[in-house]
């Protein structure tokens, strides 16, 4: 199965475009939790166990953030893999990793998030080059998701300027990544950020079938709105991630639980207008 069959799949049996990220941070999970689970890895994978069991029905994907693992050490690597063990399998993981190197270095971070975690897609920054991400495209059923518009301020720093006389060096990237697609077997994605959609229609122009990864939605302040507009002609499939605004959703309330699969729900409900087609075969 091809990446692109298995996300067409996940977001038409999940009916949502709705992607959880899972960015565990111990000192934000709630109380009720911290009082019975006081070893920090098992804290950690018993939280995002029952993220991913609460708010399984309304997401297509689910996004483990590789620094809040591997902030735990050896650990936090254990943890991450019991974590993507109990994602289902009909649904899609994306690791978080943003990694971005050279030849044979490039080729051992593959090798970790592919072969190893079985991740079926990766992040990766291509600043250092488009030649750092051939390790990662040779196989059909993996998904790359290449920073190409970011949801933080610091994308004006670099992403947002003027290059090669394009707009902005996000349009380059977005053009070259468009030309890579047809020597790609894996499908080459773009992460552009959703607090960013003033500048996003000539990077979507760029490159306007590739899949994107859009975060930026809930605590960063993305407009939905907004972004239904920008996407309303766009050929990929977009994933919109949230992570803080729905891990955090219920505080130290005893419902946190229940108040993450609410928040899922609503984001679910609220990122329909831009299903389009894709709904078209929901179960």
């Amino acid at each position: 199965m091809t990446y692109t069959d298995k996300l067409t799949k996940a977001v038409r049996s999940s009916g949502s475009l709705l992607c959880v990220g899972l960015d565990p941070d111990p000192a934000r999970i709630p109380a009720p939790m911290r009082q019975i689970y006081s070893d920090e890895a098992e804290l950690v994978f018993e939280f995002c166990r029952r993220i991913v069991e609460a708010t399984k029905p309304h997401a297509c994907a689910f996004k483990p953030n590789m620094a809040f693992f591997e902030a735990m050490g050896s650990r936090g690597w254990e943890t991450l893999e019991r974590v993507i063990d109990i994602i289902p399998s009909n649904r899609v993981v994306i690791a978080d990793a943003k990694r971005g190197d050279i030849g044979n270095t490039a080729a051992k971070y593959s090798e970790a998030m592919f072969g190893h975690l079985g991740a079926d897609a990766v992040t990766l920054n291509p600043l250092m080059g488009l030649d750092t991400l051939e390790p990662f495209i040779k196989d059909d059923s993996k998904g790359v998701y290449t920073l190409v518009m970011t949801s933080n301020s610091g994308a004006a720093d670099f992403l947002k300027r003027r290059f090669e006389g394009r707009s902005s060096l996000s349009e380059y990237i977005a053009e070259e990544l468009s030309k890579l697609q047809h020597r790609s077997a894996a499908s080459l994605g773009m992460v552009v950020g959703a607090t960013q959609t003033r500048d996003l229609s000539l990077v979507l122009d760029a490159n306007p079938n590739a899949h994107l990864l859009i975060p930026g939605v809930g605590s960063q302040g993305g407009d939905i709105t907004e972004l239904t507009a920008v996407l309303e002609n766009y050929g990929g499939i977009p994933v919109i991630n949230s992570s803080r605004s729905i891990l955090y959703a219920g505080g130290d309330s005893e419902e946190w639980m229940s108040a993450s699969a609410a928040r899922a729900l609503d984001l679910k409900v609220e990122l329909q207008p831009i299903m389009k087609g894709y709904a078209e075969e929901a179960s």
